[in-house]
């Protein structure tokens, strides 16, 4: 069975040919490993390796890990389901969140970001397939929900973050990775912005993204293995 490094090392080296088969030009893609429930030591060991961003989904176990790796320089990245009453905490620890799926969420982590901090930078998530399991903005409510944050000093929208309904095949993959795509075009042209980012793509649907312009994936399994059970 390959090592921690060497499915690393080959997520590295797919996510690099995948992007060179593009023929577009466009801006590089980045790794984003998602490290929910995982050790400490195997994230210093990725770290070692010049892996520098981390998703985490839980927020007390990802709080307990930053204060294991405080001695190293890593950018973490908040990916799961916000509750108000994690904000605080969220908006103090986190440098990236993933998961904006309402506006009330994004006014409290700009309320709350300490005056210390640089803005934090943030994906608003998108119910791209309409699934009603899913939170999320529609695709129509994203132009009110831009316009109603465009105004804010401690929160910095980046882009757009959605996860695909599964079971897909790869043409519809790409559909949906392309109506994301086509909805930051939109939203860049109307506002006058530069949201650079589109987060999609896991380890299930890594080359459809790619295919379709992210610019960060996140990609779990295929790097750490199965998931363990949270105990936080």
């Amino acid at each position: 069975m390959p090592s921690l490094s060497q499915r690393y090392l080959a997520q590295c080296d797919l996510i690099n040919r995948l992007q060179g088969e593009k023929r577009a030009s466009t801006a590089a893609v980045n790794l984003l490993a998602v490290s929910k429930t995982r050790p400490a030591e195997e994230i210093l060991a990725l770290y070692r390796l010049g892996q520098r961003d981390f998703g985490e989904n839980y927020l007390q176990e990802a709080i307990q890990k930053q204060q294991q790796l405080a001695h190293v320089d890593i950018n973490w990245h908040f990916i799961g389901p916000i509750q108000s009453n994690k904000t605080r905490d969220i908006a103090r620890y986190f440098s990236w969140v993933h998961s904006i799926d309402r506006l009330k969420i994004a006014q409290r982590l700009d309320q709350q970001r300490p005056s210390n901090l640089p803005p934090l930078n943030a994906c608003l998530q998108v119910n791209i397939d309409g699934e009603q399991s899913k939170s999320g903005f529609k695709l129509d409510e994203l132009g009110a929900a831009v316009e109603a944050l465009k105004g804010l000093n401690n929160l910095r929208i980046r882009g757009l973050m959605a996860i695909p309904q599964a079971g897909k095949s790869v043409n519809q993959q790409r559909a949906s990775f392309k109506k994301l795509a086509d909805a930051k075009n939109s939203l860049n042209d109307q506002f006058k912005l530069n949201l650079d980012t589109l987060s999609m793509g896991m380890s299930d649907d890594l080359s459809s993204a790619i295919a379709e312009g992210a610019t960060m994936v996140r990609i779990g399994t295929a790097i750490f293995g199965a998931r363990r059970k949270s105990t936080v």
